[in-house]
Order: C-alpha cells, then sequence, then structure tokens
C-alpha cells in the first residue's frame, strides 16, 4: 500500500516517534529566508530535496489520527510546470459502501481489534517459512495489480477498479490489507493526477489524459504483500508521460542500491539524485516500510537525500515507494482524512516494489 507518513529526521530508531501510514495532519511548510519549517520546527531535509538551505535538527512529534488536526488551506497556487489544460484536478465524489468480506477469510488483527500495533525496534529478520510465506502474498498482490492495471481504461471509475481488487482478492482467499486498516473504507488506494497517495475509490470515472495510481496490498495467510504502479489512461501528454517514466526509474534506482551492508539511506540518495537530475522533487513525508506478519514494521525508508549509518541484513523484507512530483513536494490532506493532495496542483506518480535482502543481494517479491 502506499507509503508511511513519516516524521523527518536525521536519527532512524532513536528520539523519533514514526507517524503511521495513514495518520492524518497536514506537514504545513514555509519555505522562507532559505528555510523550511514543520510548524514551526527547522526540519532536517538537506538542499537538494527543497532547493532551499535549511538547518539540520532533530525534533520529535506525534499526530493523532483524528480529523480536527487536519490543517484546511486556500486554493493552490498553480506551479508553472504544470499546464492545468492537459489534465483534470481530481476532487472526492461518492464513496459506496464497505465491501464485504466472507467470515472464512482470515483478517488481520487490526481489522479485530480496531487498532494496529506498534512496530517492534529492532529490524525483524524473516525465518525461511516467513519469506516463503511473505513470497506468497507478494506474487498475489502483483498479480491482481496486473490485472487491475487492464482494467484501467476512460470511463471505468475508481470504485470499479477497487471492486474489482476486492474480488480477485477474496477468490484466492486473501484479505485486502487496506480495508478497514484504521478506518480506511475502501480495498485499494486510487490516487489519480494531483492526489499523491492515499486516494479513496469513488464514482469519479478515469478520464482521457489521467495518471492513476493503483496501489495493492493483500493478507494471506498470515502474511501481507504490497505494490503499486502508476498507469497512463487515454492519450496522456509528455509531461505526464516523463514523470510517470522519472518515477519508475526513482523507484529502481532505489531498489538497485540494496544488498547487504548497504546503509539505508543510500535509497533515498539514490532516489532524490535520480529525480532532482530529471527536473522533479519526491515528496519526503511519505516513506517505505517493512513488511511481514504486519503491514508495517521496521525499518522507515526514507526516499529523500540523507545520512543515517543504519544497514541492511539478509532477511529483511521492506517496500521501496517513493512518490514523484512535477511541481512542488507540498501537500494537504483532504477533509475525508485520508486524501493527500498536492498544494500546488502539480500531478505526481508513485511506483512501489517489496525488497527481500538476500546473502548477496536483493531480491523484489512483486514482480
Amino acid at each position: 500500500m502506499s507509503s508511511k507518513r513519516c516524521l523527518l529526521t536525521m536519527i532512524r530508531h532513536t528520539d523519533v516517534t514514526m507517524c503511521s501510514k495513514f495518520k492524518i495532519g497536514q506537514v504545513k511548510r514555509h519555505i522562507s529566508s532559505g528555510a523550511l519549517q514543520l510548524q514551526g520546527i527547522q526540519s532536517c531535509l538537506t538542499n537538494s530535496d527543497i532547493h532551499t538551505g535549511c538547518q539540520r535538527r532533530h525534533f520529535s512529534l506525534q499526530r493523532s489520527h483524528n480529523p480536527s488536526n487536519i490543517i484546511k488551506t486556500g486554493p493552490p497556487l498553480l506551479h508553472r510546470n504544470c499546464v492545468r489544460t492537459l489534465y483534470s484536478l481530481v476532487q472526492p465524489q461518492k464513496v459506496s459502501s464497505v465491501s464485504h468480506v466472507p467470515e472464512h477469510i482470515k483478517r488481520p488483527m487490526y481489522v479485530q481489534t480496531g487498532s494496529v500495533p506498534a512496530a517492534s525496534k529492532p529490524i525483524p529478520l524473516k525465518t525461511q517459512a516467513q519469506v516463503e510465506g511473505m513470497k506468497a502474498a507478494c506474487s498475489l498482490a502483483s498479480s491482481i495489480l496486473a490485472k487491475a492495471g487492464e482494467a484501467i481504461r476512460v470511463g471505468v471509475t475508481t470504485d470499479e477498479i477497487d471492486q474489482l481488487v476486492h474480488r480477485l482478492a477474496i477468490e484466492n482467499s486473501a484479505y485486502p490489507s487496506p480495508l478497514l486498516y484504521k478506518g480506511f473504507p475502501k480495498s485499494v488506494c486510487t490516487s489519480v493526477n494531483n492526489v499523491a497517495c492515499h486516494g479513496i475509490p469513488d464514482s469519479r470515472p478515469l478520464m482521457d489524459g489521467d495518471i492513476i495510481n493503483v496501489d495493492v496490498t493483500v493478507y494471506l495467510n498470515g502474511y501481507h504483500g504490497d505494490c503499486s504502479k502508476t498507469y497512463l489512461v487515454g492519450n496522456v501528454d509528455k509531461g505526464g508521460q516523463l514523470l510517470v517514466d522519472v518515477a519508475r526509474r526513482c523507484r529502481d534506482a532505489g531498489v538497485a542500491v540494496c544488498k547487504p551492508g548497504i546503509r539505508f539511506c543510500e535509497i533515498g540518495n539514490a532516489i532524490s539524485s535520480a529525480a532532482h537530475s530529471a527536473g522533479f522533487s519526491v515528496i519526503p513525508e511519505f516513506c517505505g516500510h517493512g513488511i511481514g506478519e504486519n503491514f508495517h514494521e521496521k525499518p522507515d525508508i526514507l526516499h529523500f537525500e540523507h545520512h543515517d549509518n543504519a544497514v541492511m541484513a539478509p532477511r529483511m523484507t521492506f517496500t521501496v515507494e517513493p512518490i514523484i512530483c512535477s511541481g512542488q513536494p507540498d501537500f494537504r490532506i483532504l477533509e475525508d482524512g485520508w486524501t493527500a493532495v498536492t498544494l500546488d496542483s502539480c500531478r505526481s506518480a508513485q511506483f512501489e516494489h517489496t525488497v527481500l535482502i538476500t546473502e548477496d543481494g536483493a531480491q523484489i517479491l512483486t514482480l
């Protein structure tokens, strides 16, 4: 599923309370005097990520899943590189009722208890049995994503995509992981055009020239598998095609550095380099995450340029899923409490793989 909502910090494991993937509350940026501030606290982003100088400072914040925390903003300003006539801005439409899950389908613990367990501090190392379970879940997620992609065309609603993903998961005795995760009402995330991530499927039909990210996660036999891809709808302009291509290359650049002994920060450094060299930006607040028996666990995979000393080791599993923007990386959360949209209305694109660190390299589990 789509990227975890993180607090920006140069410390990965200490002095920071990380936000969960769906916690609400916009990170409000003010770019002024060469510094980027997060609600009055200077962040640790590097110059290349915000194209301005900034103070590096460690900080700890905790935001609650409460709609009252949503920061409402006025009409977004259009970035000079965005051509609005080539694509439509997405506004939330009618959301259908929650899909039924048969009783025989095994549910994740958060569906049964209504709460998400805290991630363990040590990065879990999977046993061979756990690796095999993850491989099966990831293979199914990838297969469902491919079938959802085949259904994408002008006139299809995102709700219809959700229904397809839900049906395919159930037919394969899997639970669609996003459904009821902290109250999320659907079985898949569908993020169109200016929606950065966590888009809720609804009655809006896809239009000619749209780009759409479909983010599929399934829970099969006790393990989660997570992947996403951005698709072109009909005749997409060259700028949109380039954005999607660069987003794919950024994900692949991050995956390519993965192997034992390599620092996790090299993933973000490679992604930032690939994005900025092509003239695009990375939304830093949304990050990848460890995955396995839990939907989200350690490590947190930051997609922007930074430095830390934590290293990869065999039998670790995690996602790489950067969100790449054609404009500025600023965003806000809509009143539905989930949908993240770019402030300047520019488009974003995202690709995601689940990766297993092996003894001598890395294996992509969601091919």
